[in-house]
């Protein structure tokens, strides 16, 4: 008989935590818990529970018994639900309700937004302080209600569900500290102020992934806006020009930037990108991952000073001119071509005459003799080679390998080549 597509929060639990597939062990980090044997609970002294739960992709579809769930997850302090068919939030409720000590809750991919998540089943999620909901389409009418029904709430996750606007919460979440919201459509620089009023004590905003166009804000209402910001993520924005990122100097608190992939930086190198946006940023300590030291930041902002020197007046940005104040104006830094050199003048002797000759020094020694043939009238079989460098105190030395490259000798300007016949 064909199982049903559907199964049971329970009879997943039952299945992957049974001895045969999950047997007891102990040791550090394992959270490892058998709980003592109520009755009613014939299952009970066969699973062995960690306080992590990891469920993913297991086709649950609904609670099961409820009692059950309390008898074994009275420990249990997170549980990853994602990728699974729950589509009623009063199932989700009857799980969460059911472990008293659940702290992160992960239900990203299931298809939550087919049902209206009741102010009472949220409820039940209180003391969660991580939720992902990532992809699972929640509506913003969700969100709210659970940021009326979570008090202690401290990270949220918002990836790929398509929000293209945001809808203020009635109530502002003063205890949420990171929000990941990458992956969307969130354009319009006002949908994004929006969460500065949502979330007031917001730490960390992660925007990776949405087509932010610009920063349509002034400084003083950014600073109150985002009061608390330490990091943000615009990885992959649609920001196309640096008063975008002047702006986040506004944030009062703002050490952290990550800023790969826009639209700005995609005309300059490596290097000018990452000394143009520290010198830019002085209050961060860490960009796109990594450390900015002292040194480092100092090398940015003389590099920026000479960077803007020979721009016109009107398109020197205000930093320059106060970097100029804190280091005076810099003198360009000597251009120093330290390409190696492909051709040099040399002296060629033969016999009693001596010609001045430029040589290139990709050529090999057969086929410096090719070249010679015609000056010294000697064939390239008749013709023995001999290279003097000026400053070497051992005499010439013979050219005898005929496939060696001539730059192989460290030949320079003003060096002699002494051409003789080959003696039979």
């Amino acid at each position: 008989m064909d199982q049903p597509s559907g199964r049971s929060f329970m009879q997943v639990l039952c299945e992957k935590y049974s001895p045969e597939n999950f047997p007891y062990r102990r040791g550090p980090g394992m959270g490892v818990h058998v709980p003592a044997t109520p009755q009613g609970s014939p299952m009970k002294d066969r699973l062995n529970l960690p306080s992590v739960l990891v469920l993913n992709s297991c086709g649950i579809t609904c609670a099961g018994d409820e009692n059950e769930i309390a008898a074994f997850c009275a420990h249990v302090s997170e549980l990853d639900l994602s990728d699974n068919k729950l589509e009623d939030w009063h199932e989700v409720s009857k799980i969460v309700s059911n472990v008293p000590h659940l702290e992160f809750l992960n239900l990203s991919s299931n298809p939550l937004s087919l049902s209206v998540l009741e102010r009472r089943c949220a409820g039940s999620f209180a003391g969660v302080r991580k939720l992902v909901l990532n992809n699972s389409k929640a509506s913003w009418e969700t969100v709210h209600t659970i940021l009326q029904e979570l008090p202690d709430l401290e990270e949220l996750f918002l990836c790929l569900n398509d929000y293209e606007t945001v809808s203020c919460s009635p109530v502002c979440c003063q205890s949420l500290k990171l929000l990941h919201i990458t992956d969307n459509n969130l354009q319009d620089w006002t949908e994004i102020r929006k969460l500065g009023i949502m979330f007031p004590s917001l730490d960390t905003l992660i925007l990776a992934n949405n087509n932010l166009m610009t920063i349509e804000e002034s400084e003083d209402s950014l600073a109150r806006l985002f009061p608390n910001l330490r990091s943000i993520n615009l990885h992959k924005s649609g920001l196309h020009c640096w008063e975008d990122i002047d702006k986040l100097n506004s944030f009062p608190k703002l050490e952290e930037v990550k800023l790969l992939g826009i639209p700005l930086l995609q005309s300059y190198t490596t290097e000018e990108r990452r000394k143009l946006l520290i010198a830019r940023l002085p209050s961060i300590i860490k960009l796109n991952g990594s450390i900015v030291a002292d040194g480092e930041r100092e090398d940015s902002e003389r590099f920026f000073i000479r960077y803007y020197m020979e721009f016109p007046e009107e398109e020197v940005p205000f930093r320059y001119h106060e970097l100029v104040r804190k280091y005076g104006k810099l003198e360009p830094l000597a251009v120093v071509d330290l390409r190696p050199q492909s051709s040099v003048k040399v002296e060629v002797h033969f016999q009693d005459k001596v010609e001045e000759m430029s040589i290139r020094l990709d050529q090999t020694v057969a086929e410096l003799k090719k070249h010679l043939k015609t000056v010294v009238q000697l064939s390239t079989s008749n013709m023995l080679l001999f290279y003097l460098d000026q400053e070497a105190p051992f005499g010439p030395e013979e050219m005898k390998y005929s496939s060696r490259a001539l730059h192989s000798y460290g030949i320079r300007d003003g060096d002699k080549i002494y051409v003789e016949p080959r003696t039979k």
